[in-house]
């Protein structure tokens, strides 16, 4: 494993680190707290030394799981998220009451003194467009409840915007059929010395080739019921591709690149951005950590083979994604 500097925060992490959504569970399955200490012991023997979760994953069963695990790898580094447990989740309710009341609940349920790195859960637009929430992060991070702090974004215009604040990370989609972010974004951010956490890398699937037109999803997995948005962004799902389409071209991009094992190759290709500090696949078992962990370890994608991910992203995939985030 390759480690490498998420920003401003210094910490030195590793390329393939773990998202912990699916933490402890498989889509819309009950929570299972010593399966997800075992997903976690698994990632740490593969050699990730950081971890994602969020206040609103589980309940906040994730938090406490991964607060556990940090008691016993005190070198290793999170973030977590908070915003998302709104209800109703809107721009005016990104006050600071209940910001600092979120990162309270994070601190207990991790039980910590000060949470590495603390994200806002993607908020609505206008947020960041209100330094108020901004400052008042800077007051958490001051009182030292907070070590660092950044956000989580759907859209490439979030991103911008937020590099104006004092921000260490931004946690942004990026995939084979997620291509914007690379255009302008990452310069901007690297000029701005802030890292990047790549999220969605395999489009909740999609990427992994293993999807055909028949596959089915469980009832309460969102690859079912947020197709087209029907509960939140429907950007979290299959990164907002449409789902007969992605398939032809995931099952394209097996066929020109060469491989049966479009995963492993759809993570080393984030890496080839060295303005990414880390991709953070999710995971339910640990045969998936062992294998996320073993794409960072592919040769260097060939400018012919970046070039064949280019033109089925411009053929299948480009309108309209990149018109939307």
């Amino acid at each position: 494993m390759e480690f490498r500097t998420l920003g401003k925060t210094g910490f030195k992490i590793s390329e393939v680190s773990l998202g912990t959504w699916q933490l402890g569970s498989k889509w819309g399955d009950p929570f299972d707290e010593q399966d997800a200490l075992d997903t976690l012991e698994a990632a740490y023997a593969s050699g990730v030394n950081y971890f994602d979760t969020a206040d609103i994953y589980q309940d906040g069963q994730s938090e406490h799981a991964v607060g556990q695990f940090i008691k016993r790898h005190p070198d290793v580094h999170y973030s977590t998220k908070m915003g998302r447990k709104l209800e109703p989740h809107t721009a005016e309710s990104y006050s600071k009451a209940n910001l600092t009341q979120f990162v309270d609940s994070s601190l207990r349920n991790m039980d910590v003194d000060s949470l590495d790195l603390v994200l806002l859960h993607c908020p609505p637009t206008s947020v960041y467009y209100d330094p108020t929430v901004f400052e008042t992060l800077d007051d958490l991070k001051k009182a030292g409840k907070i070590q660092n702090y950044g956000v989580s974004v759907e859209r490439v215009e979030e991103a911008m915007k937020a590099l104006q604040f004092d921000i260490s990370a931004v946690e942004i989609i990026f995939n084979m059929f997620r291509l914007r972010p690379a255009e302008q974004f990452f310069a901007e951010a690297q000029a701005a010395n802030v890292g990047i956490l790549a999220r969605v890398p395999l489009a909740s699937g999609l990427l992994s080739g293993k999807y055909t037109a028949n596959t089915q999803f469980g009832k309460d997995d969102h690859r079912s019921y947020n197709r087209h948005g029907e509960a939140f962004d429907k950007g979290e799902t299959f990164s907002g591709v449409d789902y007969a389409t992605g398939v032809k071209a995931a099952d394209e991009l097996k066929q020109r690149l060469g491989t049966d094992d479009l995963a492993a190759v759809a993570l080393r290709y984030i890496l080839m951005y060295d303005a990414v500090s880390a991709v953070i696949p999710g995971a339910s078992k640990p045969a998936q950590i062992t294998a996320n962990a073993e794409a960072a370890a592919l040769p260097a994608l060939t400018d012919a083979q970046m070039a064949v991910v280019k033109d089925v992203y411009d053929t299948y995939i480009k309108n309209p994604v990149e018109y939307l985030w």
